[in-house]
């Protein structure tokens, strides 16, 4: 892609046109963690030289990273998923009160429908609670174009300010097009009162961040954001971000619409005037009545949840049905379709290590990665799962209050990008208190869960250059932790004595569960294994492996060649030496 001069008309992912508003707004800096539906904002970006990007161990740290280079006089972005944004909600907050040098813009990736997430919150009511601005593109183009006007904002109001995708448009494509890169410089200058938010301080600009938020009230009367698009008066809508299309799809022009790209904070007298254009006014938007709310309290009536609901996604159908417009029926398909759930991949190096808990009878808290597919059938293994680094808090308090009643069967489980992110602290507070607790750290090399992105214990950068890499015995035992052994998962006996010895001992103690996720390039894989029909007795015992790999044809087990990486775990736990080379 040309980088300089302007590029022709192109489709292009809403995630990548963030990153071509980011190119093109002049930033410099992006530090982010990676988190569904956001991560390709960040691996889109890296590929223009001309920004220093990174993955940083958690949100957090990548809030105050981009902070640091907003300070700098360099523009700066931060990337994360809904979720992410709770864990850098600290430094958000206190950010809205120093306000910015150069422009900062925060990216926040909402999960209506839980499709990679544990929850389904709204950011909305982040950006509320701060008092930042927010905004929220409704395709790919304006994806691109907010993203830039996000940084004149940002500098013009002394704000971070949020940008809100939502995975319909982030992971949608539409036609953009590109511009040439501007990159405005600002110079550091020393500013105690701004900056160092002691009380003295931080009392003086409280009263600036409400004087802000009226003068960012006055920009969206008439901001460019914001738009109203006149066709039948009979009902007016409100609504913006991917309910917007919903909105235009179903109804076209014989309704009218007040498309709002800024959702914080909220326009007045655009919403009074528009109401007064139409019969009957209706807000359509994914998640909490924000903006119907909002219109509430201006006095107005209106309808929206009353008719939508407060929950998962919103389609064409859904709204054209709730909004008393009939919905264009389907194609039924007469043979039942056999549910298709989410499993381990073949040759997982979790497979065996949940398999071995299981068969243990462990209660095992678990933790935010691909692993916690642990907790479906067959394997079964997974009792609890909350947030980043949870498990290991978790199994603290659980084997505090119950003592030996489960100090010797219960583990948390976390992986390395996650025990990075959130479980280190987890960790020095069960070796700080002193609770009887056995954690597994399962080493796969790489933070499999959002698409094999680097993390500091693998030794590269997001780049794929050579990095410092945290040596995870090390810092173990640095934290506090005595006993700490490195176990391989594809060799049951092994993991079998790690698990009992640990669970045997009276002090906290950590497993490293190390084996490469078996779909990393660089990782070689054994021959695939076969079944020798003669020998087997269909007992099913390989089934309960849950590998995608393995079947049942006429009555005998089968393993698929072409998925099949030849691990050996089902091996080991056939009694009658069925499955060989």
């Amino acid at each position: 892609m040309e980088n300089t001069e302007k590029a022709d008309r192109q489709l292009m992912l809403g995630n990548k046109a963030v990153a071509r508003g980011l190119y093109e707004a002049g930033v410099c800096f992006i530090s982010s963690y990676p988190g569904t539906p956001s991560t390709e904002i960040t691996e889109e970006a890296a590929k223009y030289d001309e920004i220093y990007c990174e993955w940083a161990p958690n949100e957090k740290v990548a809030m105050e990273s981009a902070f640091g280079a907003s300070l700098a006089g360099r523009r700066s972005f931060c990337g994360q998923k809904h979720v992410g944004l709770n864990v850098a909600a600290d430094p958000l907050f206190t950010m809205s009160y120093t306000g910015v040098n150069a422009g900062m813009v925060i990216g926040v990736a909402d999960d209506a429908g839980m499709h990679s997430s544990q929850n389904e919150q709204d950011s909305r009511h982040h950006a509320i609670a701060a008092k930042v601005p927010m905004i929220e593109p409704s395709d790919s183009a304006e994806a691109l174009e907010y993203t830039k006007l996000a940084y004149e904002i940002s500098e013009q109001f002394d704000t971070p300010v949020l940008l809100k995708m939502c995975t319909r448009v982030a992971h949608s494509q539409s036609v953009v097009t590109p511009g040439e890169r501007n990159v405005p410089v600002k110079t550091y200058e020393k500013n105690i009162v701004k900056y160092v938010m002691m009380p003295v301080n931080a009392l003086k600009r409280h009263p600036i961040v409400e004087e802000r938020t009226r003068k960012l009230v006055e920009y969206a009367e008439t901001s460019p954001l914001n738009r109203v698009e006149m066709g039948g008066t009979e009902m007016g809508i409100i609504t913006a971000s991917t309910s917007y299309q919903y909105v235009k799809e179903v109804f076209g022009d014989t309704v009218s619409v007040l498309k709002l790209g800024m959702t914080n904070p909220l326009p007045e007298k655009l919403i009074r005037d528009f109401a007064a254009k139409v019969d009957k006014l209706v807000v359509v938007e994914e998640l909490d009545p924000i903006i119907e709310n909002h219109v509430k309290q201006l006095g107005l009536e209106v309808s929206g949840k009353d008719k939508l609901p407060m929950i998962y996604e919103f389609s064409q159908n859904l709204v054209a049905e709730a909004l008393g417009k009939k919905a264009p029926s389907g194609i039924a398909l007469d043979d039942v379709i056999p549910a298709r759930p989410p499993v381990m991949c073949a040759g997982c190096p979790h497979r065996g290590m949940f398999y071995t808990l299981k068969n243990n009878k462990c209660t095992v808290l678990g933790d935010i990665g691909c692993y916690t597919l642990g907790a479906v059938a067959p394997l079964g293994a997974i009792e609890m799962t909350l947030c980043m680094g949870a498990s290991i808090g978790a199994v603290h308090g659980f084997n505090k209050m119950l003592g030996r009643e489960s100090e010797g069967k219960t583990v948390a489980v976390i992986g390395d990008s996650t025990f990075m992110h959130s479980g280190m602290t987890g960790l020095a507070n069960v070796a700080y208190n002193q609770s009887n607790s056995t954690v597994i750290i399962l080493d796969n090399s790489i933070t499999g869960m959002t698409g094999h992105q680097q993390n500091p214990t693998t030794g590269k950068n997001l780049k794929g250059d050579p990095a410092a890499a945290v040596d995870l015995v090390a810092l173990c035992h640095a934290i506090g932790i005595k006993r700490v052994r490195v176990a391989d998962p594809y060799h049951l006996a092994e993991m079998e004595q790690a698990i009992t010895e640990e669970l045997a001992v009276d002090e906290p103690s950590v497993i490293i569960s190390r084996r490469p996720c078996a779909l990393l390039k660089y990782v070689k894989h054994n021959p695939p294994l076969k079944v020798d029909s003669d020998k087997c007795r269909s007992c099913k015992m390989c089934l309960k492996l849950g590998c995608p790999a393995i079947s049942m044809k006429n009555g005998k087990a089968c393993i698929d060649h072409t998925q099949c990486v030849g691990c050996g775990i089902c091996g080991e736990i056939c009694k009658f030496g069925a499955i060989v080379k």
